[in-house]
């Protein structure tokens, strides 16, 4: 099997599976819980707090453990919105986000609040003249992802911050974390998750700066500083811990071995195949959207499962509606390429090797699947 859709998911490290099966067996207390038990737990979910806030490289703040992404979304968007509401009622977005900060846009504009949604260049970067324009005296958030989970597109999310002003600024990084650097990232609210980084499903966390104010969205027993009310998963968090330390240690090594092995997988399409372009120019170091001429990407998708090489045709989340990519779309991509593309995206656990084959296959793939277009 060769695995090429780490955007969607990554496999997680033994060390983490590991740890995770450690804290399942041995440390299982609820860390709410005020006897000795209950503090090894807590003690596990802070080394992990602390090893998340070491590959975000932030040193104020605090670190409020989610289910995943998505939940980090909606907390950040509906929980920043409510808390300034006497603000404005005005959010800007993007038209390339996440359906976890879509739809949350979505239903805000459902009971009252106004939404402005900003296009992108050919190239997947956000507007920043047409973000500066939507700016009114009643905007409270502007949340734009950092790097675009089906092109990988990298968004300037530091210009955009000097634009905002005051104003908070959410950023989804769940595809760029641990990837890109976030140390220099100057934002208000930054979403991450586990099992983006070879950590488990189920966890996720929601950077939150100091001085910003967010209220809760759901209600229970005031977990974690009274924003996320529920116990605890102490086993993933601890993995989510595990992943992100591996990350940090790694993380020049890591930037360096998917930045040449990207560009190995582009240039080897193109010294194979005709008509491949790629979409998006500044993207992040793991992910290729690749688009195929005279080629429809769901059917290219699977002959490659055929041979148990597996791609996708943009975001796992969205993958069950065959309409073309409303991220390509708001990119102007030619709809016969926005419909011919896959995306390929990498991880550590990627070879050469692999990519030689993937490569090869996708070539025999193209050849025949557009000669039966043809006719």
């Amino acid at each position: 099997m060769i695995y090429l859709d780490n955007s969607a998911t990554t496999k997680p490290y033994d060390e983490v599976l590991d740890e995770y099966n450690r804290i399942s067996k041995e440390v299982y207390f609820n860390p709410s819980a005020l006897h000795t038990a209950g503090i090894y737990a807590e003690r596990e979910t802070e080394k992990a707090r602390k090893q998340i806030y070491s590959l975000m490289e932030k040193k104020k703040g605090r670190i409020i453990f989610t289910s995943g992404g998505t939940e980090a979304d909606n907390m950040a968007i509906l929980g920043a919105v409510y808390a300034n509401k006497n603000k404005g009622n005005h959010i800007i977005t993007t038209k390339i986000e996440h359906k976890a900060v879509l739809n949350a846009c979505e239903y805000l504009e459902k009971t009252g609040y106004t939404v402005s949604y900003i296009g992108v260049n050919k190239d997947g970067v956000v507007d920043l003249e047409e973000l500066k324009n939507a700016i009114t005296d009643k905007t409270v958030l502007i949340s734009v992802m950092l790097v675009n989970n089906e092109t990988g597109v990298v968004q300037p999310l530091n210009a955009i911050k000097e634009i905002a002003g005051d104003i908070i600024v959410h950023t989804d990084a769940i595809q760029g974390f641990g990837k890109v650097s976030l140390k220099d990232i100057d934002a208000d609210l930054i979403s991450v998750s586990s099992h983006k980084i070879h950590g488990p499903k189920g966890v996720g966390a929601l950077y939150i700066k100091d001085g910003v104010k967010i209220t809760n969205i759901n209600f229970g027993g005031g977990q974690e500083y009274n924003l996320r009310s529920g116990t605890l998963n102490v086993p993933g968090i601890v993995g989510f811990g595990k992943a992100a330390e591996i990350a940090y240690n790694n993380f020049e090594n890591n930037v360096s071995y998917l930045k040449n092995l990207r560009e190995y997988v582009i240039t080897s399409l193109k010294d194979k195949i005709e008509n491949v372009y790629i979409n998006g120019d500044e993207s992040s170091v793991n992910i290729i959207s690749a688009a195929f001429d005279n080629v429809r990407g769901e059917v290219l998708l699977h002959e490659l499962e055929n041979s148990e090489i597996y791609v996708s045709t943009g975001s796992a989340c969205n993958s069950k509606n065959t309409k073309v990519s409303y991220v390509l779309d708001a990119m102007k991509v030619k709809h016969n390429l926005a419909e011919g593309t896959v995306r390929i995206s990498l991880s550590v656990m990627n070879t050469k090797e692999e990519i030689d084959e993937a490569v090869l296959k996708i070539s025999e793939a193209v050849s025949v699947l557009r000669k039966f277009k043809r006719r």
